[in-house]
């Protein structure tokens, strides 16, 4: 009929209403008011121990330089300083920190957060500045990773009794402390389900990979030493956790990091190891054992310690060759030689 709209024309309509119509209805609750950047911020970080850190550290700036807690407005008032101003503070903030004694890794964390901080706030668009102008201090890392050699390991396993569940238990963690050079977090985190006997795998949430998991290659010491710990203790649901506390009060809990702390410690101590131990020297023990067995192999042992960036294990092969006692012993020899 003639009145009547062609095709054509109704999906012209159809198109300008759509692309007339308000692009935020759906998304108005989620844009009402200012961003809470700080809970923002803590939001973004996967790993607990991160957010807890961050919000440690920035409880910290703002209690030393507002005299209270952080607040939305508070926060937002930082962040909507001038780009001199917001350096100029955290410049005082940092030569309190100082000024305190605190360690340079202390505040160069510190200082870190708040930059991470600033950086989200320019995400969100209430911040226009940066603080990289603000420079850390600097810190010399993994001072000692030597640790103690296999001999010392041996002492301290020597004294488990297998015939015990306790045993076998604090056996297991430190075969997998020094056979596959395992972080404490790592240890705590792994369920029974992570386990592969058969296989001789073992799956392992790293540090730093997010939710990206590595399966790892046993020896057959350490699957045999994490199955008798199983079979002993009796519960084999994938989900339970591989290491459990033994005390009264927490059995069947998962072992806190805390908890593997204290029985590396305690162990070396019952061992007659002077040197103080804690779970990441045995760490830094076994690659430096690694190391030496394969002449300086960094590709291999990077397999090993997982570190992402091989320069890391530089420090290692450096502390093993002992280069600078090398070098201080060949200086003062030629002192030596002149007296003759």
């Amino acid at each position: 009929m003639p009145n009547e709209p062609i095709f054509g024309e109704l999906v012209k309509v159809e198109l300008e209403a759509c692309l007339s119509a308000p692009i935020t209805r759906y998304f108005d609750a989620e844009l009402q008011g200012d961003p809470d950047v700080l809970a923002q911020l803590l939001a973004d970080k996967r790993n607990p121990n991160t957010r807890r850190a961050y919000e440690k550290d920035l409880r910290d700036f703002f209690i030393k330089m507002t005299l209270m807690p952080p607040t939305g407005d508070s926060v937002l008032e930082f962040l909507h300083l001038q780009r001199e101003q917001a350096v100029m503070v955290v410049l005082k903030y940092k030569a309190k920190l100082i000024a305190s004694g605190l360690r340079e890794a202390t505040i160069n964390r510190r200082l870190a957060a708040i930059k991470s901080l600033a950086k989200m706030g320019r995400k969100l668009g209430v911040c226009n500045y940066s603080l990289e102008d603000v420079s850390g201090e600097k810190v010399k890392a993994y001072r000692d990773t030597r640790g103690v050699d296999s001999k010392a390991i041996s002492v301290v396993i020597q004294q488990f009794d297998k015939e015990t569940l306790i045993g076998k238990r604090n056996y297991a963690i430190f075969l997998v402390l020094w056979g596959l050079a395992l972080r404490r977090q790592e240890i705590c985190h792994l369920n029974v389900g992570d386990f592969d006997f058969y296989g001789r795998k073992l799956r392992v949430l790293g540090k730093g990979k997010g939710t990206n998991e590595e399966y790892l290659d046993m020896s057959k010491d350490v699957a045999a030493a994490l199955a008798d710990w199983l079979i002993a203790r009796g519960e084999m649901n994938a989900n339970l956790p591989i290491f459990t506390a033994l005390d009264f009060h927490n059995c069947g809990h998962r072992l806190t990091t805390d908890a593997v702390y204290k029985i590396v410690s305690a162990a070396f101590k019952k061992a007659g190891v002077k040197k103080p131990m804690s779970p990441h020297r045995v760490r830094h023990s076994a690659i430096t054992a690694a190391l030496d067995a394969t002449d300086g192999n960094i590709r291999k042992v990077q397999k090993l310690s997982r570190h992402a960036d091989p320069r890391t294990l530089m420090i290692y092969d450096d502390n093993r060759n002992k280069d600078l006692w090398e070098m201080s012993e060949l200086l003062t020899g030629m002192l030596k030689s002149a007296d003759e």
